[in-house]
C-alpha cells in the first residue's frame, strides 16, 4: 500500500511521502489564492478545485485551513464562518444544510499515544461524518472518528469526542446531549418566522 492508501484506510502512515507532498502543495496554492481573493465567484471556483466534492450553494468565509481539501465532501447549502480548520487526512463527510460558526476545528488526524512510536512520525486518521441540517457553534472542536447525526445543534465551545445522535442539542467539554429538539421548538421558531414574514 502507498502512504496515501494507508492514510485513507485509517492505518498508520508517514506523511512525508512524495505523493502526499504533491497533494499538499496543490492545496497550499489553492488556499493561498482563496484566502487572498476578494471576488466571491472566483473563491467559489477555487473551492470546487480544492474539495473532493461540494454542493452548488455554499459560502465559506476566509481564512480557511485544510490538510488536503480533496478528502472533504460537502453537500448543498453549506455555510462556514471565518477560520474554519479541516485536517482531512481521513475523509470528512458533511451533509446538506450545515452551518458552521467561526473558528471551528474538524480534526481527523491522530498520533500514537506511545512517544517512541509517535517520534518515528507515524500518524493516522479517522473519518468524520456530519449529517444534514446541522448547526455547529463557534470554537467547537470535532475529534477523529466522530459521527454527528441529522438535525443537531452543537453549542459553541464544545469538544466533540463521541458520536452525537439525531435531533438533539449537545454542548460542553466533553460534548454531551443536553436535550432533544422537539415539536415545541419547531412551533416556536415557525411562529417567529411567520411574524417576520408578516412585518
Amino acid at each position: 500500500m502507498t502512504e496515501k492508501e494507508r492514510m485513507l484506510a485509517g492505518k498508520l502512515y508517514i506523511a512525508n511521502d512524495e505523493e502526499l507532498a504533491r497533494m499538499n502543495l496543490k492545496k497550499t496554492k489553492l488556499l493561498r489564492q482563496f484566502n487572498n481573493c476578494d471576488d466571491y465567484n472566483e473563491r467559489k471556483a477555487l473551492i470546487k478545485q480544492l474539495m473532493g466534492r461540494i454542493g452548488e450553494t455554499f459560502n465559506i468565509e476566509p481564512p480557511l485551513r485544510m490538510d488536503y481539501g480533496c478528502n472533504t465532501y460537502i453537500g448543498n447549502n453549506f455555510y462556514a464562518n471565518c477560520e474554519l480548520i479541516i485536517l482531512d487526512v481521513a475523509r470528512v463527510f458533511i451533509g446538506d444544510n450545515v452551518f458552521i460558526g467561526p473558528r471551528v476545528s474538524i480534526f481527523t488526524a491522530g498520533h500514537p499515544l506511545d512517544s517512541k512510536v509517535r517520534n518515528t512520525n507515524l500518524e493516522f486518521g479517522k473519518e468524520i461524518k456530519i449529517g444534514n441540517n446541522v448547526w455547529i457553534g463557534g470554537q467547537t472542536v470535532i475529534n477523529p472518528g466522530v459521527k454527528i447525526g441529522n438535525d443537531v445543534v452543537i453549542g459553541s465551545g464544545s469538544v466533540v469526542t463521541k458520536d452525537i445522535p439525531d435531533g438533539v442539542v449537545a454542548v460542553g467539554n466533553p460534548c454531551k446531549v443536553l436535550r432533544k429538539i422537539t415539536s415545541e421548538d419547531s412551533k416556536y421558531w415557525e411562529k417567529l418566522a411567520k411574524e417576520y414574514e408578516e412585518e
